[in-house]
């Protein structure tokens, strides 16, 4: 084999590989020689086919299976023999024509392979960067608030009795309905026995507010207008009516928040469930901690370094955006002049965010690696669970699949990864905590959940 390099500017770099055709009709020759052995023709004893009666009825096959084995071996020892670290799998430019006389033993296999190489990157410290962690102090005060909206949402109900009773607010009304669009029901819009807490705002604006007064065995359409941003796109903005039976109206019984309460949802005592609860809470506000010191932590990274990218990686990572921006934009019906800008304008935003992404992606990656930081096996069949328990009843289908499919797996090991070097680099910066309220880091991460988008 003998490689020349043609071009090498910045990461790119392009070989010209030329192996001869006298190697390649030495392995054409090996290759019938052993299926000699293992082929069976009419007329011919097993092993005494003559070479060239296999030549002509298999050579050409064989030749292309050869040629297919020699262009990934010698991809990779050429790159391997430079040492060098590809971004992606190089690209192997071999004309139509020259493949069919190459196939036919007329003339060298001779192609071009072009390929990005990743940049080399300066690592260096990193306790001098500074991060500033949010925690929210959780109060006594804040878990019993909790502890109080479980109890009211398991609140007890009593029929409302007397000649002709009303409902009013707090008053939980069972009832069937049918929604409708211009006349026609629409999927999901119908229950035979549906409950509402009138004053809980759980349904669409104005239903709750015109069943108000309403009495038990009563009929009556309700017409509302679905919000512009309803989860379902097909009523979002609509107008439409339900036909409501009122079944039952019952009045809000006494609530106590007690042992006995806790008891009555499987728990020993109220003080295991303020302890649950407060977990749950500490749960909530450590993901948002986390996101939120992880977003600085990256944002620094991004400020901190800076080389030149491969762009095959960025306009792969930029393709997978923008897809995903143009389903969101389909599924909302919504056009770029709706967001009050262009395509050429957003695609250079979500351009910058691919090659933050891949900046990273790298540094991180070379961060990993300097410091021989892996996901162990148990990291990956934890995820793998994960993943599995979200489809019950497909678990086996879910397992072959990850098996079957390396580049899901992948997938499940990188988040794993990136999370173990954030973790590395978090002990090593200088980390201070800064009590801030509930609201306002709950807040934070509102504002920052386009922008998370980035890292």
């Amino acid at each position: 084999m003998q490689v020349t390099e043609t071009l090498s500017d910045g990461l790119k770099r392009e070989l010209k590989v030329v192996i001869p055709a006298d190697e390649l009709a030495g392995r054409l020759d090996t290759y019938l020689e052993d299926l000699k052995s293992k082929v069976r023709i009419k007329g011919f004893r097993p092993g005494k086919v003559p070479a060239a009666h296999l030549k002509r009825l298999y050579g050409r096959q064989a030749m292309a299976e050869i040629v297919s084995n020699m262009l990934n071996e010698t991809t990779t020892k050429a790159v391997e023999d430079r040492s060098e670290r590809p971004a992606l799998q190089p690209e192997v430019d071999l004309s139509d024509d020259d493949a069919q006389k190459v196939l036919e033993g007329e003339i060298d296999l001779t192609y071009t392979m072009t390929y990005e190489v990743l940049p080399e990157i300066e690592i260096g410290k990193f306790d001098d960067i500074e991060i500033e962690r949010p925690i929210v102090e959780i109060s006594d005060e804040g878990v019993m608030e909790q502890v109080e909206q479980i109890a009211e949402s398991n609140r007890p109900f009593e029929a409302k009795t007397g000649k002709t009773p009303k409902a009013e607010d707090g008053d939980r009304v069972t009832m069937s309905y049918v929604g409708k669009i211009d006349g026609v029901p629409f999927d999901g819009g119908a229950d035979e026995n549906g409950q509402l807490v009138l004053g809980s705002g759980r349904f669409i604006p104005g239903f709750e507010e015109q069943l108000v007064g309403v009495k038990k065995g009563e009929e009556k359409v309700v017409t509302v207008s679905f919000p512009e941003d309803y989860q379902a796109e097909h009523l979002a903005g609509k107008e439409a009516t339900f036909d409501v039976t009122v079944k039952e109206i019952e009045a809000p019984g006494e609530l106590k928040v007690d042992d006995e309460f806790a008891k009555g949802l499987g728990l020993e005592s109220l003080d295991k469930l303020k302890e649950i609860v407060r977990g749950q809470i500490e749960g909530q506000f450590g993901q948002a901690t986390r996101q939120k010191v992880k977003r600085q932590l990256l944002d620094k990274l991004d400020e901190r370094f800076d080389f030149a990218l491969p762009e095959k990686l960025v306009e792969n990572e930029f393709e997978n955006i923008w897809r995903q921006v143009e389903n969101d934009m389909a599924r909302s019906g919504k056009s770029f002049a709706d967001e009050d800008t262009n395509e050429e304008a957003t695609k250079a935003d979500y351009r910058k965010i691919a090659e933050r992404r891949v900046r990273l992606g790298l540094v991180l990656s070379e961060i990993g690696e300097k410091n021989e930081i892996q996901v162990t096996d148990e990291e990956l069949q934890r995820a793998m669970y994960e993943q599995v328990r979200q489809y019950p009843g497909q678990e086996q289908q879910v397992f072959d699949y990850f098996k079957k499919t390396p580049a899901a797996l992948a997938g499940l090991r990188a988040p794993i990864y990136e999370d173990k070097v954030v973790d590395y680099l978090l002990e090593l910066a200088k980390v201070t905590d800064k009590v801030v309220t509930k609201e306002d880091l709950l807040k934070a991460d509102e504002e920052d959940e386009d922008a998370a988008e980035k890292a």
